[in-house]
């Protein structure tokens, strides 16, 4: 399962959280469209900013949009003049007053979206893909990531017939939900078409409530361990449930094993 399924969705409410931070029963399908035009907006004004996720959140009739960027400079611009520009363009486009913040990510390296970005525009300029994936994955790893993957797909090296290589750098534990794995995906656009980047970045596990899930009311308790596992497992030697007795003798064919020992002792001479 958690090879097909996207890492955060299979992890939401235990160690992630939503992008979308509202409730709604009249307009939620017109609020949720509405929300994947405004990130869609966003990243194309701010292309070359570096822009990881874009959360909206809803406040009676106010919008507040959070935006992940590593580099918040060109966002805000000179005395904030490009996010008054941005906000004032998203309020003409929605229609209700808009705050705009600005969070800045100080590694990038361990920003599984923008990884893939950089990968994404070093092969539309007819770099090797190897030695891109491995590039990134090196000062990925350096960064302080415990697992890499980046996985590439299409027609690699303008080959006529397309395929899917990956490069692997520590562990990238998929299943384990308490495991902290971002995810990123972009489109390289080449002249021979297009070209899918995933990456996987494995950040170590996380115990507990993250803080950024605290006081939310639909995060769910991450299961603790058992510490009785194996402790109710039967002993084989007390007995086997298909021959019904106890001790050496009663281990699955031992019956019929003493009857084919017995046979005919004239036979064997």
């Amino acid at each position: 399962m958690g090879q097909k399924t996207h890492p955060r969705g299979l992890r939401l409410g235990i160690i992630e959280t939503w992008d979308s931070k509202w409730y709604s029963e009249r307009d939620y399908a017109k609020w949720l469209h509405e929300d994947f035009q405004i990130q869609d907006f966003v990243k194309e004004q701010l292309a070359r900013a570096g822009i990881s996720r874009v959360e909206v959140e809803r406040v009676a009739d106010r919008c507040s949009i959070n935006i992940h960027t590593a580099r918040p400079g060109i966002v805000i611009g000179r005395r904030g003049a490009e996010a008054e520009k941005l906000q004032a363009l998203l309020e003409k486009h929605i229609g209700c007053p808009v705050r705009i913040n600005v969070s800045e990510i100080k590694t990038p390296e361990l920003d599984a979206q923008l990884v893939s970005e950089a990968v994404a525009t070093q092969i539309e300029r007819r770099a090797s893909f190897k030695q891109v994936m491995r590039r990134n994955i090196t000062s990925s790893i350096q960064a302080g990531a415990l697992g890499v993957k980046i996985m590439v797909s299409g027609r690699l090296d303008g080959k006529e017939i397309a395929r899917s290589e990956s490069s692997l750098e520590g562990r990238v534990p998929l299943h384990t939900l308490r495991a902290d794995v971002d995810y990123g995906f972009t489109e390289a656009n080449t002249t021979y078409g297009k070209i899918g980047v995933k990456t996987w970045i494995f950040k170590g596990e996380i115990i507990g409530v993250p803080d950024k899930l605290k006081g939310d009311p639909s995060a769910r308790r991450q299961p603790g361990r058992r510490e009785d596992t194996g402790s109710q497992r039967p002993d084989r030697r007390q007995g086997d449930r298909r021959s019904g007795q106890s001790g050496e003798q009663g281990r699955g064919r031992g019956r019929r094993r003493q009857r084919r020992g017995r046979g005919n002792p004239q036979s064997r001479s």
